[in-house]
């Protein structure tokens, strides 16, 4: 067996489109019977960014990896895979990793994309350490990249108003010392919920609606219970306990279900990442989207402690530990 590879997280990168759409605006724009007070209260949303012109999947995930590899001082042709999650590709293939490779100019390397809906970057971030541990690469980019904005039933208030569109991107590298970078990466999923938050059919199915499905109130209460699972498990796979934190950043579906995490950590508000009132629920780029914030803003440091959790369609649910 080879030794171990410690993997670094070296840089940040984030893009939002252009338009931002208020919750007014929403329910003005497409005819929708809600009002800010009702959106806000439920879920802690005040506007999200939806995509215009020609931005895409693919061109949103270009931009938050040019960010990542200038915070990085890493160029492209040093890049060895790209990872992008997403439930939201351009096309059916290529996939939108191969469509960046292409944007950033890269002639070497290989990219794919991964499918776990709002837990997509929790799975590509353990993909990519995966990868350098194994030897196999040196440097990884791994990108959240969504336009839910097109799969939405713009009739249906209760899911409609949750989603925005969004990239997030990091750059993992290989090297530092032990007890840095990705310590620890915890993946889960059970299809036997998958009827509860699921897309209403693609292509190989003609005949549905091709619309983001949702039973809100299962969804949050298995939320509550399986992020609960999955920060445990980070902790006890560590020996750390929430007093060790110093900053989550979640995924940002509800404020809710954030507070509800913090409240289990014991953490104050003060340490918990929230960008789901301004950006919505971006899928598999919140977390991205909300790290490169804090860290950008100065709030998270180098030899930070940051714990991430999602829970996504599938069901799928996983939690990360990084030492920044």
């Amino acid at each position: 067996m080879p030794d171990f590879i410690p993997v670094r997280l070296t840089g940040v990168g984030g893009y939002l489109p252009r338009d931002i759409v208020s919750n007014d605006d929403l329910a003005a724009k497409y005819g929708i019977e809600t009002s800010d007070e009702w959106i806000r209260t439920r879920t802690g949303i005040a506007q999200r960014h939806i995509v215009s012109g020609d931005e895409t999947t693919a061109s949103m995930a270009a931009e938050a990896a040019r960010q990542a590899l200038d915070y990085a001082g890493v160029s492209a042709s040093e890049v060895d895979s790209i990872i992008v999650a997403t439930s939201t590709p351009d096309r059916v293939f290529p996939a939108v990793a191969v469509q960046v490779q292409a944007i950033l100019g890269m002639t070497k390397g290989f990219g794919f994309d991964i499918s776990a809906a709002c837990s997509g970057f929790v799975y590509a971030l353990a993909t990519g350490s995966a990868l350098i541990q194994s030897g196999q690469a040196k440097k990884v980019l791994v990108i959240g990249s969504e336009v839910f904005s097109r799969l939405l039933d713009w009739s249906d208030r209760g899911t409609c108003v949750l989603f925005g569109d969004g990239a997030g991107a990091v750059l993992l590298e290989a090297g530092g010392k032990q007890g840095e970078g990705i310590l620890s990466t915890h993946l889960h999923s059970d299809g036997t919920t998958g009827d509860i938050l699921y897309v209403d059919g693609a292509v190989g199915c003609p005949s549905t609606t091709q619309h983001l499905r949702m039973q809100g109130r299962e969804v949050f209460r298995h939320a509550v219970v399986k992020l609960s699972q999955a920060v445990d498990e980070a902790l006890e796979a560590n020996g750390l306990t929430g007093e060790d934190i110093q900053w989550m950043v979640p995924h940002q579906a509800n404020l809710r279900i954030i507070d509800g995490m913090a409240k289990k950590l014991a953490l104050p508000a003060e340490r918990v990442v929230v960008t789901v009132d301004r950006h919505a629920n971006t899928s598999a780029a919140s977390i991205p989207l909300a790290l490169n914030e804090a860290v950008r803003d100065g709030r998270i440091r180098k030899g930070d402690l940051v714990l991430m959790e999602a829970l996504g369609g599938g069901l799928t649910w996983g939690s990360a530990l990084i030492r920044m």
